[in-house]
């Protein structure tokens, strides 16, 4: 019990105010697009958004993160200009309706909408991509001076999940050298908050996530400074163990969102500073059993 009570302190600078965290946070996923894996885009009126994200944060979410382009495997992605007219306006609305201090993230792989929500209230940067879809992320980034959050993928959408993709001889360890040499570039550019993602799910087979799950203890020790977020939530690493084609039935929605818990609470073990999920609530009474002593600022 005691590994899962040390926690590691980190803050964030977001918008010119810095943001302390002494547990665990929790990210809330809010998808505004038609073709979500999870929630098939169902928060689709101004008022549905604003009452989704208004209850994440009474269920326990420290983050919302909001996005608008499906990057699940086989998805296409918008073009830049059409994912920045649908992106900059949710978040302008989000910044309205919600509490003044709510972090926002945007989930986005390309400076035009990345720039675009941020100049409408957007806190954080979330690229799936580690910008390979777009180069000048990097730049980009450190002159919105927002977090970035880096994650470990291979390929596209469309192509991650072939076995070009999915091969590794030491799956951390080209993990920890994919970090290493985007981090050098972040840091270079001058951007100052990374939060490192492994992109469960991306270009990883349902085996390949579970050594990922279990070696984010030595992501940490090689990491120590950067803060590790885990996007567990109800992913096909859960559902193919479980055997659940889909979140198609009430049951299978309920072992699916159980599943994530348990796995929630491995990486809090393995020290994830962050979680990312769809509904807060049980990862955040998690948090609070494990990590009673202490609040996020």
């Amino acid at each position: 019990m005691d590994s899962f009570l040390h926690f590691s302190p980190f803050t964030l600078c977001c918008r010119g105010r810095l943001v302390a965290f002494s547990r665990p946070a929790v990210m809330g996923i809010l998808n505004v697009t038609p073709d979500s894996f999870y929630d098939g885009g169902r928060h689709k009126s101004e008022a549905d958004i604003v009452e989704h994200a208004r209850q994440m944060l009474a269920d326990g979410a420290d983050i919302i993160d909001i996005g608008v382009v499906s990057t699940r495997p086989g998805a296409q992605l918008l073009e830049p200009a059409e994912e920045s007219r649908r992106l900059a306006p949710i978040v302008r609305l989000l910044r309205q309706e919600l509490p003044p201090d709510t972090l926002l993230s945007v989930d986005t792989c390309y400076c035009l909408p990345a720039e675009a929500a941020v100049r409408a209230g957007a806190d954080i940067v979330n690229d799936v991509s580690g910008f390979q879809f777009d180069d000048r992320m990097p730049e980009v980034v450190a002159e919105l001076q927002t977090p970035y959050i880096l994650m470990h993928t291979r390929g596209t959408p469309a192509t991650m999940q072939q076995p070009q993709n999915t091969a590794y001889s030491d799956l951390v360890g080209e993990m920890a050298l994919y970090f290493s040499s985007r981090l050098d570039r972040l840091r270079r550019c001058g951007v100052k908050d990374v939060i490192l993602d492994p992109g469960f799910g991306f270009a990883k087979t349902v085996e390949g996530n579970y050594q990922a799950l279990l070696g984010l203890d030595r992501l940490c020790r090689l990491f120590p400074d950067t803060p590790i977020l885990a996007a567990l939530s109800n992913k096909s690493m859960i559902s193919r163990r479980l055997g659940i084609p889909g979140p198609q039935l009430p049951r299978d929605c309920e072992s699916l969102e159980l599943g994530t818990l348990a796995l929630n609470t491995v990486a809090l073990a393995r020290g994830a500073r962050l979680l990312r999920v769809h509904s807060p609530r049980p990862s955040r009474i998690a948090i609070d059993l494990l990590f009673p002593n202490t609040a996020t600022i």
